[in-house]
Parts: C-alpha cells; structure tokens; sequence
C-alpha cells in the first residue's frame, strides 16, 4: 500500500505514463480523488515505484480501480498484476463484492486475463478508446 510518503513518487509515475507517454491532459490525471483513494504501488529491485493504481469506494458498495500505470522499463514482469491484486484485496477487506474500471482498449486483454469482463461499447476518455469492465470479487 501507499502511503502519504510514496505519493510524490506516485505522482511522478502517473505523470510519465499518463501525460508524458500517452497525451492525457495534466489537469485531469490527478483530482481530488486521490486524497480519499486507496492507492497501491509496487517497486522494482532498485526500490523505485514503478506500477500503481487507486481503488475509490463507492456509496453503492462497489468500488471502482483506476489510474492504473505502469512505467515503459517494467510492463509484461508482473507489476500492474501486483498492484490490481492488493486493490482486489483492499476491495475485499472493505466489504467489496465487485468492482469496475474503464480500461484502455489496449490493455483489455490484461484485465480479462485476471477475470474482468467488458460491459457496454467502446468510448473515448482523455482521447483514448477505453471500455468500461466489471470483476466479481
């Protein structure tokens, strides 16, 4: 888990992803969400964070994951399946029996691979088609 410490280092990440590497606006990647998020992290050998992610509790009992990222160095090595675990776990450990998350297109495999199902058409987000996927927990 992350803690107030680990945001700035949060932050810088989901900056290279999001803005950097993929256009997202800055003003939209971090909002005031993240004050109330459960936030998860995972760190290489090197103790750099180098995947992440935020799971935000809903007044409906669900939850929702999002702002998952993954630095260019460490995809495919297991880290974002880290991350997406312990959010799984945090849900679970706070009453949560499903969760949604709006996946990038490209990473729809992923998310399927560890039991999430796509519901509803494709739709852009910050300019990148996205589909909305849901998980029993």
């Amino acid at each position: 888990m992350a803690t107030q410490a680990d945001r700035p280092e949060v932050a810088a990440l989901r900056t290279r992803v999001f803005v950097e590497e993929q256009g997202v606006p800055p003003e939209i990647e971090q909002d005031a969400a993240d004050a109330t998020a459960v936030h998860a992290l995972s760190r290489d050998a090197g103790g750099r964070v180098v995947a992440t992610g935020r799971l935000l509790l809903r007044e409906d009992g669900r939850a929702s994951i999002g702002r998952m990222a993954a630095d260019a160095s460490v995809r495919g090595r297991g880290h974002g399946a880290a991350v997406l675990a312990e959010l799984h776990r945090q849900a679970v450990l706070r009453g949560v029996t499903e969760v949604e998350l709006h996946a990038q297109v490209t990473a729809r495999g992923f998310y399927e691979r560890v039991g999430y199902t796509a519901v509803g058409e494709e739709y852009l987000e910050a300019g990148i088609p996205h589909v909305t996927m849901v998980r029993r927990l």
